[in-house]
């Protein structure tokens, strides 16, 4: 059997020795050998920085994001193979769909996002511009660039798949080079996977590198550029993240550790209801998906103390349906473990929760399985504890990795915050309830120490992704023994692979290092209206300045009419001088905003083809009938779309009276041609 190859310094690299031998989970045959023996670690992390970080720093944003969709793309036409290899990891169908599909969801995901809410550009503005001066000479902002490291990602086994993809896309997209180290147990499923990304040809040379088998002396050669994302044991991540070379360098260091997650059946979920019943199935589904190897499974299932007979009852009705065995079988809905290691961890595990309470379903040393030996397979039931006093210290502080929870009873919406933090950080934690009030008592009193809360009812279950499935728009990650961590999470993961900065100087320099426009720095008020240029002929700064237009009583009144918008401060002079904000009849603000409009808008058909938005709009001075308003548009940020004929250009809009006092400012989006193919 030839170990794995790793994918190294643009290269496939064959390991020195003959590795160690990796087996299927479910007939316990040798799949692989894995070995990283001959690997220059040092020269690993060099390429990195070297190749892949400046070919992703040539690229923009939007260039990233369309790469991940095409590659997301590519890997869906190779699902079935995925999955047939992730059988052998013991995953179901279904599993194996959870744990590929879901990574391939995560590209699509970061590619979509990366479009909407970044520019097409290589640097991101975060946040507002900052005066730090009364003249308006000497402004701040803060700018995000990407780390001119490598993101250094550990792997654990339960997700082979969607473990190194989730990390990958928001390194990738915010133009950091990743280097995978897959779990030994199941590398030769993440293995697969990175051969498929290789042989796309789609990512840049240096931005993709694949270690099989120990790190050896990766951790000595990190410097503060480079970021570690670990996925794991608490203790292994702990001994980590106190690497000499990790501290003194300053390393970002994300971990995903041990999470005793719980779930909690609210007071009004009595048997019968739909809530009741949501509870239980979802309690099921956290047990035997991937046969409980999951970091967000349910361990703890916290229930009113009146309900507990009724939940256990209902669990084992559910429960003694589940089919364990060989995942190539359709009657199969629970697989095996990842390997006969991890069946005995989980058994040692157990024992030490079974001083707190009682086994009522499953028995660790027995299990009937289809199509397959329960002794050369890593099978175990679904085991399920109940602890009538959720006062001991076991269910608490003891993880069984596997198809194992333990029910217990609390007394008030106050005693069940409580015990759910007594997890200490969970990664997730979830209340099944149809109660606003209780839900909010346990979300809030809860949140410190969980990554997530869902809230589950009869409301949201029809669209709920459940209480296991993290999301890529939102954190994943936990406080305390969940790591303290936070992956994903939308652009908030890509911006954890960059430094930002704040950048301190004059309107014009700032504008230049931004690319956006600022407030103070100059203007191009050429003859040429700018709604007759196309995008490729757009500057920042092009401007127009147009008006002024007198605002008249009829203007006012008529408008009032027209709209239906009789608010007194436009009708009734009285009231509106009583009114503490101003000296009598006021012109609508949305009045002022569509004169403005009237005003800077070119008639003629041009390279504008919609205004598609309006934002932070705000109105800053009264208009009163007999002002005069003048609008001053200027282009503030140009946007191409990629592979699209048109783009975005976002414009500053300030309307000002006939004392120059700005009554009100926002920006005005609008879609751009390009120009036509026969014209460039």
């Amino acid at each position: 059997m030839v170990a794995l190859r790793s994918y190294v310094n643009g290269d496939w690299h064959v390991p020195s020795d003959e590795g160690v031998p990796l087996h299927d989970a479910v007939t316990g045959d040798e799949v692989a050998r894995v070995s990283s023996a001959g690997i220059d670690m040092a020269s690993v992390l060099e390429h990195g920085r070297s190749k892949g970080g400046p070919a992703l720093a040539e690229l923009t944003f939007h260039q990233r994001a369309a790469l991940l969709k095409a590659l997301a793309s590519h890997l869906r036409e190779h699902r079935e193979e995925l999955y047939a290899l992730s059988a052998r990891t013991g995953a179901t169908l279904a599993d194996s769909k959870f744990d590929i599909d879901g990574g391939i969801g995560v590209l699509f995901s970061y590619s979509s996002k990366g479009r909407r809410e970044l520019p097409n550009d290589t640097v991101y503005v975060d946040g507002s511009v900052e005066a730090l001066g009364k003249g308006g000479t000497f402004v701040g902002q803060h700018v995000c660039t990407p780390l001119r490291g490598v993101a250094v990602q550990i792997n654990a086994f339960n997700f082979p798949v969607w473990g190194p993809l989730e990390k990958f896309a928001p390194a990738f997209l915010a133009g950091v080079p990743t280097l995978i180290k897959p779990a030994t147990q199941t590398a030769y499923l993440t293995h697969r996977l990175v051969e498929l990304m290789v042989e796309s040809d789609l990512l840049p040379e240096g931005s993709l590198q694949l270690v099989c088998g120990s790190v050896g002396d990766l951790f000595d050669h990190l410097t503060d550029q480079d970021l570690v994302s670990f996925t794991g044991s608490a203790a292994t991540g702990q001994r980590l993240r106190a690497h000499p070379v990790v501290a003194a360098n300053s390393v970002r260091f994300n971990v995903e550790a041990d999470s005793l997650n719980c779930s909690v059946l609210g007071p009004d979920a009595v048997p019968g209801t739909d809530e009741f019943k949501l509870f239980v199935k979802q309690l099921v589904t956290e047990m035997t998906v991937k046969a409980g190897q999951k970091c967000t499974a349910i361990r703890r299932a916290l229930v009113p103390e009146h309900l507990l007979d009724d939940v256990v009852e209902a669990a084992r009705e559910r429960l003694a349906r589940v089919v364990v065995g060989n995942p190539a079988s359709e009657q199969v809905t629970m697989g095996a473990l990842a390997s006969l290691e991890q069946r005995e961890e989980v058994r040692r595990s157990l024992k030490a929760l079974l001083e707190a309470g009682t086994l009522v379903h499953g028995d660790p040393e027995r299990v009937e399985v289809v199509d397959a030996d329960a002794e050369r397979g890593a099978f175990l039931p679904p085991l399920l504890v109940r602890c009538a006093d959720p006062e001991l210290p076991q269910p608490h502080e003891v993880e069984a990795f596997g198809p194992v929870s333990t029910i217990m009873p609390y007394r008030d919406a106050d005693h069940a915050v409580e015990l759910a933090r007594r997890g200490k950080g969970s990664l997730a934690g979830s209340v099944v309830t149809a109660d606003a009030e209780f839900a909010r008592k346990v979300v809030l009193g809860a949140a410190s120490r969980h990554g997530r809360m869902l809230v589950l009812n009869s409301r949201n279950a029809k669209e709920s992704t459940g209480h296991g499935s993290p999301l890529p728009m939102l954190v994943h990650g936990g406080p305390g023994r969940a790591g303290g961590g936070e992956e994903m999470g939308g652009i908030r993961g890509v911006l954890h692979h960059m430094q930002r900065t704040a950048v301190q100087a004059d309107p014009d320099t700032l504008t230049a290092v931004t690319g956006q426009w600022v407030t103070g720095s100059q203007r191009n008020t050429a003859d040429q209206h700018p709604f007759t240029k196309y995008l490729e002929d757009l500057r920042i700064g092009d401007s127009v300045v147009a008006g002024p237009r007198k605002v008249t009583l009829e203007d006012v009144q008529h408008f009032a009419e027209f709209t239906g918008d009789t608010f007194y401060a436009h009708t009734d002079e009285e009231a509106a001088r009583a009114n503490p904000f101003f000296e009598g009849k006021v012109a609508h603000g949305y009045l002022v905003v569509s004169f403005a409009a009237g005003l800077f808008v070119h008639p003629d058909p041009g390279p504008v083809l919609a205004n598609y938005g309006l934002e932070n709009l705000r109105f800053l001075t009264p208009t009163y009938p007999g002002d005069e308003i003048t609008v001053t548009m200027t282009a503030k940020q140009i946007t191409p779309r990629v592979n699209a004929e048109h783009g975005e250009v976002r414009w500053d809009v300030d309307v000002t009276n006939q004392n120059g006092d700005s009554v009100a400012k926002y920006d005005v989006l609008t879609l751009v041609a390009k120009r036509p193919e026969e014209q460039k």
